[in-house]
């Protein structure tokens, strides 16, 4: 497939905000300002997706529109799941303009705040994922139906998704919006599709995935999904998702990773697992980990890990072997750290893989997340794009649909 000829708005039936008058029209913004939060102080610890939608915002309230923005903040029960007061605060700084936040989204005070907004103003509703309906995922047609979709879309006269981010979630302020009004796509969205596009053009080969993270279930599902369509020539794993694929194929990682990876039940997945190192892609494990004993850390190669201890870290050897992978590739799509970050200890495989990218000739996507947040600041822009999206830059490559395209497609034919 050539994706450069897939993802312009003109052949995938959708519309751009840009090709759309939106002076003094109210135009429901969704973004995805997702941020890292630190676990201690709770304050964003990384606002790079923040930042990357500022100048979206800037873009339409200077084009004389009256924006609302929805976004959301971590998952119900998860330590990062917040207010967005300080989001909030960061997306004024870097829009230039005082945007006020709402701690609300359908109550009166959201309705009477946003039926007094005038061209050129901002505002921030509460996080999204604070209403239970937005936590449920359907298709289009079912989320259009929801109470606080039918409530705030009367108070509208375009939604714009510009949250390239979450566009892998049929959730409803998603794909819920754009099917009972009309819709178009974000600046940033149409950007994302335009660049992936370029990288993943037929003569970029070979294509190499770096895939590391916590995110197994996803991982594992675009793996699939990659190695089903044959969207990467080889598929090099880190972090979490590694020592998962090694429990499944048998190695014994040792009580402490083995109990670690069963505690949050992803020795569930092992079947699955195994049926997609099937698919004919070739899958490449660390040999090597970097492993903290008490409070000392180890270069351990696999055949020792049944001696105890967490694996936190690629070795060296796995470090030299995936960075020679990576520098004669021709596209390169990372996605997650390669260890555990947040320790200092455990940072040397992410940045090596991440220096190997950038030294390399290749087209270079960077999926969202913390990887993005440690690319330095003068990386060539022509070559490499750090995207707002993990799981859904996965997705679209492995040949998925994404829903968020999928449900503008409806309002495209159903309401212009």
């Amino acid at each position: 497939m050539c994706y450069r000829d897939s993802l312009s708005p003109h052949t995938l039936g959708i519309f751009s905000v840009s090709d759309i008058d939106i002076s003094s029209k109210k135009v429901l913004l969704r973004l995805d300002l997702n941020s890292p939060i630190d676990p201690k102080s709770k304050r964003i610890s990384d606002d790079s997706r923040i930042r990357a939608h500022a100048e979206s915002v800037k873009l339409l309230l200077d084009r004389g529109a009256a924006v609302a923005i929805l976004a959301h903040q971590g998952r119900p029960g998860d330590s990062d799941f917040t207010t967005l007061e300080e989001h909030g605060e960061r997306l004024s700084k870097y829009v230039g303009q005082h945007i006020e936040y709402i701690g609300d989204i359908i109550g009166p005070h959201a309705i009477r705040t946003i039926s007094l907004l005038k061209p050129g103003e901002a505002v921030l509703l509460e996080n999204v994922r604070f209403l239970a309906e937005e936590m449920i995922e359907a298709p289009p047609e079912d989320q259009g139906s929801r109470i606080y979709v039918r409530r705030l879309s009367k108070l509208f006269d375009l939604y714009v998704n510009d949250a390239f981010g979450a566009s892998h979630r049929s959730q409803p302020s998603i794909v819920g919006f754009p099917v009972v009004m009309r819709g178009a796509a974000g600046p940033l969205m149409i950007r994302e599709l335009t660049e992936i596009s370029r990288a993943f053009s037929e003569e970029n080969r070979p294509r190499v995935f770096v895939l590391g993270g916590a995110k197994i279930p996803d991982t594992v599902r675009i793996i699939k999904n990659i190695a089903s369509r044959k969207a990467a020539d080889k598929i090099l794993l880190t972090g979490l998702v590694s020592l998962v694929y090694h429990m499944a194929l048998g190695t014994d990682l040792g009580p402490d990773n083995k109990s670690f990876l069963v505690s949050r039940g992803y020795d569930k997945l092992l079947e699955e697992v195994r049926a997609t190192t099937k698919l004919g892609v070739e899958i490449v494990l660390p040999k090597d980990y970097r492993v903290l004993r008490g409070d000392v850390v180890d270069n351990t190669c696999i055949s020792s890990l049944n001696m105890g201890g967490r694996a936190l870290d690629i070795g060296e050897e796995t470090i030299e072997e995936f960075s020679n992978i990576i520098r004669s590739a021709g596209a390169i799509v990372m996605r997650g750290p390669a260890g555990y970050i947040e320790d200092m200890r455990f940072r040397a495989g992410t940045e090596a893989l991440l220096r190997s990218a950038l030294e390399a000739r290749a087209r270079v996507i960077i999926g969202g997340g913390h990887l993005g947040s440690m690319i330095p600041g003068d990386y060539d822009r022509s070559r490499i794009l750090i995207s707002t999206g993990g799981g859904a830059l996965l997705t679209l490559l492995s040949g998925e649909d994404l829903p968020a395209i999928e449900a503008l497609k409806i309002s495209a034919k159903r309401w212009w």
